[in-house]
């Protein structure tokens, strides 16, 4: 077995690298044995990370047990949910691209044979599936696990019902005291937020993919089967190490479109767009949203956790997690069981005894909540280059809508607007400025998604925005509009009432405003200053591509 870590550790060359490991109190023993990082995201900030130090060292146990020397190396994480609805979102999407270089940098910098990746939340996760597959060396995910759900008002929750008690209390349909208790039942410990939001549906996706151990998207955060998997999946890297088996080998074309299929499936965060484009072209594999309908047409939606329907992550391990949802797709041919996955076995043979245990949580091909897969992307002259919209957690009455445009350039504007009573049945808010260019950065619209839909207008109001949308929103919340304002895109040229058609089912958006209009307004154009003009974000504004293509740095 050819390491590469023995250009660090081997022939006499090497004395005054291995002398620095000595100094950290390694053996030479230790620096004979295959070096395996160990990425923990680990911190104080993120309630999904908190635990990460408990997850790495099971981790650390698993790849000594199996003969490897790991060694712990930290990575940066933002918590989506405290960046939410300030500057600090602006940095969420970017630190994707900053964790997949830095995990990059200290793999190369230090020639490690293998690594186990352990993030938990929104970007962490793919940015360091984007380092694995750019490297093309062994890895394994092992994420830190769901958060259990909340209690509030009698019934389970997680994050999103936080968000909309905020728009109903500002609705005066709660008081002070109901907020409260809402606050402090909603998140009851460590783990990521208990719906399928965006970190859930990413770690869920690892598993589809093929790149983490089964069981790595759903076993709760707090159950001693995390700390049993974090083990094996120390064990796997090991494997992997041995026969030379590189993220390549296992994450390609097929299997992302696996993991497309089981998105489908999910009910997935359309934050799951722009990663898996994202990872796609890191493979050498890239594809365009088309292929997203393609697979949208040909799987039904089996699965609506919250914020779509009642249950939570844990409903979903229950009822037989993501190795189910796959047993069941493979029952209609709809993925490739061939392929194979970290455990050194095929998915079919990670797949051969799973099936659905709880068919409120998963329901058969036979009966889904749809024909069609939970996301779709639309197209029209709002949207030449298409945008994204969760379609599992729109309302029936909301996939076709069509009402006049009320316009901001920014988020805080749209908050504010909403809040004050301003947002009325039927309109359509238009929120741009905010794509990876302009804002810079693309931000969540959470907090407006949220607002609506704690004001009970989710199913009267629609929400457009070259931004993205939290995997916690719900209705008919269209992202992702691409080209951008700040890229000359049409949706920088609405004016306030224009008249805005969107028809989900199939696949339009369409500003009703004719082509010499368009024409005679963009002549008429004036660019906004950036809002941002110094530091790393403005570096990142100018490089990043646009959302079509996962917002990746050019």
């Amino acid at each position: 077995m050819q390491l590469r870590s023995a250009n660090v550790t081997q022939g006499p060359e090497r004395a005054p690298n291995r002398a620095l490991f000595y100094a950290m109190g390694y053996t030479k023993e230790e620096l004979d044995r295959p070096l395996i990082g160990v990425v923990s995201a680990h911190s104080e900030i993120v309630p999904g990370h908190i635990h990460l130090d408990k997850i790495a060292e099971a981790v650390k146990a698993g790849v000594r047990m199996a003969g490897g020397t790991p060694i712990l190396i930290p990575s940066i994480g933002v918590c989506d949910g405290i960046a939410m609805g300030h500057i600090g979102m602006k940095y969420s999407l970017a630190s994707r691209e900053l964790i997949a270089d830095s995990v990059e940098t200290m793999t190369m910098a230090h020639q490690l044979d293998g690594l186990v990746l352990v993030p938990n939340c929104d970007k962490i996760v793919p940015g360091m599936v984007m380092a694995a597959v750019r490297l093309n060396i062994p890895a394994v995910v092992c994420s830190g696990g769901p958060m259990l759900a909340g209690r509030y008002d009698g019934q389970e929750v997680s994050l999103s019902k936080m968000f909309e008690a905020v728009g109903a209390y500002k609705a005066h349909l709660i008081d002070e005291e109901k907020l409260t208790e809402c606050e402090t039942g909603s998140c009851p410990g460590c783990g990521s937020c208990a719906g399928m939001y965006t970190a859930n549906s990413m770690n869920c996706l690892c598993e589809a993919i093929g790149i983490a151990l089964p069981g790595n998207g759903t076993i709760p955060a707090v159950e001693n089967k995390r700390i049993l998997l974090a083990k094996h999946a120390g064990m796997a890297i090991m494997h992997l190490v041995e026969n030379n088996i590189t993220a390549r080998d296992i994450i390609n074309e097929k299997s992302i479109r696996n993991a497309l299929a089981c998105d489908m499936a999910l009910g997935c965060s359309s934050n799951s767009v722009l990663h898996l484009l994202a990872i796609a072209n890191e493979a050498g594999a890239p594809m365009d949203l088309k292929t997203f309908n393609e697979m949208s047409e040909k799987v039904p939606n089996l699965c609506h956790l919250a914020p779509a329907g009642p249950t939570h992550i844990q409903d979903l391990n229950l009822a037989g997690g993501v190795p189910a949802v796959q047993a069941e797709l493979a029952k209609g041919g709809l993925i490739d069981t061939s392929l194979l996955t970290v455990t050194g076995k095929t998915v079919g043979e990670n797949i051969k005894n799973a099936k659905i245990l709880d068919q409120n949580a998963i329901r058969p091909l036979d009966n889904p909540y749809s024909k069609t897969g939970g996301i779709q992307i639309l197209w029209g002259n709002l949207a030449p280059d298409g945008c994204v919209v969760k379609r599992s957690a729109v309302a029936p009455e909301m996939l076709c809508h069509s009402g006049p445009a009320r316009v901001f350039d920014s988020e805080e504007t749209a908050i504010d607007a909403i809040y004050n009573g301003r947002i009325k049945d039927g309109d359509v808010v238009v929120i741009r400025y905010e794509g990876p260019k302009g804002g810079p950065g693309m931000r969540e619209m959470l907090n407006p998604t949220s607002a609506l839909a704690g004001m009970g207008l989710d199913k009267t109001v629609a929400l457009i925005t070259d931004g993205r949308f939290s995997g916690a929103s719900r209705g008919a919340s269209i992202g992702h509009v691409c080209p951008e304002a700040a890229s000359g895109g049409n949706i920088g040229l609405v004016e306030e009432g224009d008249i805005i058609a969107i028809d989900i089912p199939n696949a339009s958006i369409h500003l009703q405003v004719s082509d010499e209009e368009l024409a005679r307004r963009r002549a008429a154009y004036v660019a906004p200053e950036p809002n941002i003009k110094t530091g790393w974000l403005a570096r990142y504004a100018r490089n990043v591509s646009g959302a079509d293509h996962g917002a990746v740095m050019q």
